[in-house]
């Protein structure tokens, strides 16, 4: 059986057709839940990751609107927050599906700090959507009013979007590394909480969202795990995406989608960091693989069915 580090993109935990309230995710969760018992259940050893840009920016917008009764939170604390809450609910609905099958493992969650460089070149061009999508009206009088940064997301509307920058290290790695004996455990979610080291040691938050592909990848190096898997809402990665010639791979090596990307063929904050994070893992690992597919088809794509493989050579 393999160690393998699961990334849950945004679909994981909320749907279009589900209410962007903390009910309506946990419903969303409960399905995603069993999709990653199923996993557990062949006896794959995991660790969960997962995003939190529509939530992050909801608190963040929540605690913005609320400044003139209570303070403000920064950033990083909303990102914190955000990191407990989504973590709260993996917890409960996967804690509940596997106990139907049978499956005794502890699930917990992990708050985790991971640090960034606070030179990153992703401070100076802001590319992490976060919050709802807008019309294109919408977010020019949120730039006017708010002097928020916003870009358009991949043909589905435009979006706040903050600093990204690459993670460095995971602070809470030994602990990590300790509970992956005997539990599946939730960490580095939303990317992990963005901190800086000062000179003298200690730990700054800064205001940025860390891709959450980019941090399962960090995670997933530092716990020797043997697969990293993508979960989004494609069961494949696609060249010519929504055209007439658009082709879905079943397989990519390092040469091609170096090819695919000098080609311009992946989106910029949504395949893009998938593909680019599943290079970096199998660059440093020339023996292993990554898998990018769609959370329904994540048993299927582990026994060779289905999804996109990324490998080496």
């Amino acid at each position: 059986m393999a160690k393998i580090v699961i990334a849950l993109g945004g679909n994981a935990l909320q749907s279009k057709n589900s209410a962007p309230t903390a009910e309506g995710q946990l419903e969303v969760v409960k399905n995603t839940c069993e999709r990653i018992a199923d996993i557990s259940a062949v006896g794959h050893e995991i660790a969960v990751v997962h995003g939190n840009g529509p939530q992050v920016g909801r608190i963040l917008l929540a605690s913005e609107a609320a400044k003139d009764v209570t303070p403000a939170m920064p950033f990083d604390v909303c990102g914190a927050m955000s990191q407990g809450y989504i973590g709260y609910h993996i917890q409960q609905a996967l804690k509940y599906s596997l106990n139907t099958r049978n499956i005794s493992y502890p699930v917990l969650t992990v708050a985790t700090q991971v640090v960034v460089d606070k030179n990153d070149q992703g401070f100076q061009n802001p590319t992490k959507p976060i919050g709802p999508f807008y019309t294109e009206e919408e977010a020019k009088a949120l730039v006017a009013e708010k002097g928020y940064t916003v870009k358009e997301d991949a043909g589905r509307g435009w979006r706040r979007v903050v600093a990204s920058p690459i993670p460095q290290k995971i602070v809470e790695i030994d602990a990590v590394k300790q509970l992956w004996e005997t539990s599946i455990v939730i960490t580095c979610g939303g990317g992990g909480i963005p901190v800086v080291e000062n000179s003298d040691g200690t730990l700054e938050g800064v205001a940025a969202v860390i891709d959450k592909d980019f941090a399962a990848e960090l995670l997933a190096e530092n716990l020797d795990a043997d697969v990293l898997m993508i979960l989004t809402e494609v069961e494949k990665v696609a060249i010519n995406w929504g055209k007439e010639n658009q082709q879905n791979l079943d397989h990519m090596n390092l040469k091609e989608a170096v090819q695919y990307i000098d080609e311009k063929q992946f989106a910029p904050g949504s395949m893009l960091p998938k593909v680019e994070a599943c290079m970096k893992f199998v660059r440093a690992n020339p023996t292993k693989k990554a898998i990018i597919t769609s959370l329904d088809k994540a048993v299927d794509a582990l026994n060779g069915k289905t999804g996109t493989v990324i490998t080496f050579a």
